[in-house]
């Protein structure tokens, strides 16, 4: 694992070296990271990203090499630099486990620290939860849209970085992608990389035909062959026919596939398939790539397109449409004596104004449908009883008089790192992609999974936060 110990903004230092300097290294903050609104104005999103963060937190050291270099900014106190020598994390982090299906400003993730250890670790963990949260979200909108037909997650060279390439695909697999084209994932995540060829060999040999020929030959088993190098159904779909009965079948292999990367896909889509079927090829496959997202995916179902795979490259592996999570990490606690005093940030804008204090949440099920009808957020020391009935707050209604009956609570959060040490038992990425789907199939509403105007999930409070905010919200004085 490389050392990303000094992958962090500036600022995380300078305020450290204020905290040592002020005698308040030792004193224990807590942090919330969450996010403020669903990517592509969806109904939720998926966590993603711990694993990452774990292996980051393991391997936080500042070396010889990162002391001499800010010793050199001439900005530091030579205390502070001596304390980063034996540098180790040493709080608790709790997080929801990757995969969990996730709502705007919810705590994923949890860093309970000293202030220094606390603000260090800032930027990376933004790095880690906001990009394959981001990417999980979008992989999961496609292969919904894609239904029955595979996806294959066809992004790296378009991928920001060769980290956003490897990372990026595990995410995808997180969202429900299945394969890739990236071999580094398949070696490092066990993610199944498939691929066959480009135009670049088909234009190589001296013929359309050769070209197919010859790689049929070399792979019978696994002849999936490109078809649109010089014209789809003139040249490209005869050729791949005229291989299937000359050169596989004597063999006694079958043609698995044909693939076009250009043109009108649900109009060529829909005449190759019908062309296949005459001539007796109905298990081979047409598989399609190009620029290929969620909602291109519903305009072809429309169209009534023939399609069994999707080779998705750069909408996915960059979320093109909406390519910023929006994760943020904000301080909503400092302990005073055995006691964690609740802060709170104010703003002229109404939805950044956090939510104070060491929390927990929870996930209300309904005892009814087994479906989750909402989340709630209480302060760490409550001990909500939802046996009978349980009376929260809705911010965005107050006035109103809200009970939870007839349900079971879930805390969602789980502890990591507890006291420094790595406690959590993570589970297999395989496993992290079926909880996705079992979360999507019998616990979140259809109509939080819409495309187009999902439902709102609710985030209630629990009465005893809403009354600490409103409190701290009292509490500050303007200067006119």
């Amino acid at each position: 694992m490389r050392n990303l110990t000094m992958l962090m903004d500036y600022y995380e230092l300078t305020m450290a070296n204020g905290y040592y300097v002020t005698g308040n290294k030792d004193k224990v903050a807590v942090f919330d990271m969450f996010y403020r609104n669903n990517p592509d104005g969806g109904g939720y999103a998926i966590c993603a990203g711990l694993e990452m963060l774990i292996d980051y937190v393991k391997n936080l050291k500042f070396t010889d090499d990162d002391i001499e270099y800010l010793r050199s900014r001439k900005m530091f106190d030579e205390g502070f630099l001596d304390y980063l020598k034996n540098f180790k994390f040493t709080g608790t982090i709790e997080a929801v486990p990757e995969g969990t299906i996730v709502y705007p400003n919810m705590p994923l993730v949890t860093v309970t620290a000293p202030i220094i250890e606390a603000q260090i670790v800032e930027t990376m963990l933004l790095i880690c939860i906001n990009f394959q949260s981001l990417i999980a979200t979008k992989a999961n909108r496609i292969t919904r849209a894609a239904g029955n037909s595979v996806v294959m997650e066809f992004g790296a060279r378009r991928a920001q970085g060769p980290d956003a390439a490897v990372w990026g695909t595990r995410a995808c697999f997180i969202g429900g992608v299945n394969t890739t084209a990236t071999v580094m994932a398949d070696q490092q995540f066990g993610i199944t990389a498939v691929g066959t060829m480009a135009h670049s060999w088909v234009e190589f040999f001296p013929s359309e035909y050769e070209a197919f020929k010859a790689y049929s030959e070399v792979y019978p088993d696994n002849s999936v062959l490109l078809i649109d190098t010089y014209d789809i159904l003139e040249s490209g779909l005869p050729n791949a026919i005229k291989v299937a009965h000359e050169v596989l079948e004597p063999m006694g292999k079958r043609l698995k596939g044909v693939r076009i990367d250009s043109g009108d896909l649900a109009y060529f889509s829909k005449k190759i398939r019908k062309r296949l079927d005459e001539e007796g090829l109905t298990d081979c496959s047409v598989v399609v790539s190009n620029s290929v997202d969620e909602y291109l995916i519903d305009s072809l179902n429309k169209q009534g397109a023939r399609i069994d795979s999707y080779g998705v490259g750069e909408r996915m592996i960059t979320s093109k449409s909406d390519p910023v999570f929006g994760g943020v990490y904000k301080l909503v606690a400092v302990k005073e004596g055995d006691k964690f005093i609740p802060k709170i940030k104010i703003s002229e804008n109404v939805e950044k104004i956090t939510n104070p204090g060491k929390k927990k949440i929870y996930r209300i099920y309904s005892n009814k449908t087994g479906y989750v009808i909402a989340d709630l957020l209480t302060l760490e020391d409550e001990n909500p009883d939802f046996s009978d009935s349980y009376t929260f707050v809705d911010p965005s209604m107050p006035w109103k008089n809200m009970k939870f009956r007839n349900v079971t609570a879930k805390p969602l959060q789980e502890v990591i790192f507890k006291d420094g040490e790595y406690v959590y038992n993570k589970p297999s990425l395989k496993d992290i992609q079926a909880f996705v789907k079992k979360q999507l199939s019998s616990e979140i509403w259809e109509e939080e999974q819409r495309f187009y105007n999902p439902h709102i999930h609710y985030l209630d409070l629990s009465v005893k936060l809403f009354e600490t905010k409103k409190e701290l919200l009292a509490g500050v004085e303007f200067v006119d």
